[in-house]
């Protein structure tokens, strides 16, 4: 613990908090590729002070996402696709400050809970999230999958079918399990599969960006993508947060539950606890439209994966995500041995890790306080030159992530496929949800059959059927909510 505290470790957490916070802010620029390219900087720290570097990126991490979710409508990272839905709309109305001021806070608790349940829960929590096989794995993804009634916008038709696309969009490719090619039509730009990053850039980004430059005096002449008024009041913003507490302590809940459940990540909390919120909410109608309510659940839901990930981590040596294997590794590569004895054998390393995360939300609160303002300035750009650089960005962001030139040409394809989907009045979310959790539901659902060929395990195994029941009850809870939204439209 004493290693935690001291100079060197502080400053090099710092920078962390600060290399995770620019790095998520870059569309396309994953909180996995920061932490892989952090991970050869600390073979030469001592085990505590490489471990906190490499967590206070990962927490810095799921708070950067919110910068351009907010300013430029476009996700920083997956785990920060619900929060363009409210954020991206309050900061058009004029309120950049507010919507970033929200999600700073949001994201502060939800790393605040998920270390505090990480300290008290971490054994008994893990244990549960081992019991699940590939059966409970399916059921949880057909439970995430009810959150497409939650994001299909005017028409519930409309959404099932951007809903369906986008299942189909994600078995383009190669077999997950055997590795035969799929639906590519012997065209080698397909050969490869539309990767979910290219995707989401895509559709949320190009597509946007698309948008923006419809109108050419308005771009020509230099008119901001989002009003001039950056305001910026952090304390009326954690006055604001904190009415809403059951939601803001529910969606850390639920990231802190997603991010334990190796595999999961904070793609889906992110989008489960908005869903969760709109379903409580008294006001549902709001969601999309800027409500305060959909930035605190979406931030706090994201930011608790990074404590829930941790847990199988340090109970079991199961790595609950790509950026804990990564940890694990730079563990094992200080001779550190990764299992169920951690907590045993190196208890002073594991208690560090957890005051680490403690100390990396705070670090991560202050510096976005300080930094935020500068990150307002962006509302001043001219739209003829924000348009061209973040296009630019979205490329290179694209291209980086398996150096194939073809992704570039899925880029601009999806992009302006989205564009198309958008004028036409089909919500995107719905798609997007189905390439983060079509291959997922897939391998899990081929597995457990190639397992046991018996589907009644899906009915009889408790954890499956549990989540199978809370499905099909948020599916009618959806269809009742629409049915009084029609009934209340009627004339009387």
């Amino acid at each position: 613990m004493d290693q935690l505290f001291t100079l060197p470790t502080m400053a090099t957490m710092l920078l962390g908090v600060v290399a995770g916070v620019i790095a998520s802010a870059i569309p396309g620029f994953t909180i996995t590729m920061a932490i892989v390219l952090t991970l050869p900087l600390t073979f030469t720290m001592a085990p505590l002070q490489g471990v906190a570097t490499m967590l206070a990126v990962y927490v810095g991490g799921y708070s950067g996402g919110l910068i351009s979710a907010a300013l430029l409508g476009i996700p920083g990272t997956p785990s920060s696709v619900a929060t363009t839905f409210d954020a991206f709309p309050m900061a058009r109305s004029g309120q950049p400050g507010r919507a970033l001021a929200l999600g700073i806070w949001s994201s502060f608790f939800g790393a605040l809970v998920s270390a505090i349940v990480l300290i008290i829960a971490a054994p008994p929590l893990a244990m549960i999230a081992v019991k699940l096989g590939a059966w409970e794995y399916f059921s949880l993804i057909i439970f995430a999958m009810t959150v497409v009634a939650s994001l299909v916008g005017k028409s519930m038709l409309k959404g099932l079918m951007t809903g369906l696309l986008g299942l189909f969009i994600a078995t383009v490719g190669a077999d997950p399990m055997m590795g035969v090619a799929r639906f590519t039509f012997d065209f080698d730009l397909l050969a490869n599969g539309f990767p979910f990053l290219v995707v989401l850039i895509g559709i949320f980004a190009v597509s946007q960006l698309l948008q923006e430059v419809e109108d050419a005096e308005q771009t020509k002449h230099g008119k901001q993508l989002i009003p001039t008024n950056v305001a910026f009041k952090p304390l009326d913003a954690l006055r604001e947060t904190l009415t809403y507490p059951v939601n803001l302590i529910r969606s850390s809940l639920v990231g802190v539950f997603i991010g334990a459940v190796p595999g999961a990540g904070g793609s889906i909390a992110n989008l489960l606890a908005y869903d969760q919120a709109k379903r409580a909410s008294k006001t549902p109608e709001k969601f999309g439209t800027g409500t305060p309510e959909g930035v605190i659940a979406s931030e706090s839901g994201n930011s608790a994966t990074s404590g829930g990930g941790l847990i199988p981590m340090i109970a079991l040596g199961i790595p609950g995500s790509a950026v804990d294997a990564v940890l694990m590794a730079s563990l094992m590569v200080h001779g550190i041995g990764i299992g169920p004895r951690l907590i045993l054998d190196h208890g002073d390393l594991v208690y560090g890790m957890f005051m680490a995360m403690l100390l990396a939300a705070f670090m991560v609160l202050v510096v976005c306080l300080f930094s935020m303002r500068f990150f307002l300035r962006v509302t001043d750009v001219p739209r003829s030159v924000i348009v061209p650089v973040v296009l630019v960005c979205c490329v290179v962001g694209a291209f980086a992530l398996n150096n194939r030139v073809t992704d570039i040409y899925l880029l601009l394809g999806v992009g302006v496929f989205g564009y198309i989907l958008s004028k036409l009045d089909y919500p995107l979310a719905p798609l997007v949800l189905g390439v983060i959790l079509g291959p997922i539901a897939e391998t899990n659902l081929r597995r457990a059959l190639m397992t046991d060929e018996n589907w009644t395990l899906f009915f009889t195994r408790p954890i499956s059927l549990t989540l199978l029941i809370l499905a099909v009850v948020s599916v009618a809870l959806a269809i009742r909510h629409r049915l009084r939204q029609r009934h209340a439209a009627k004339p009387a």
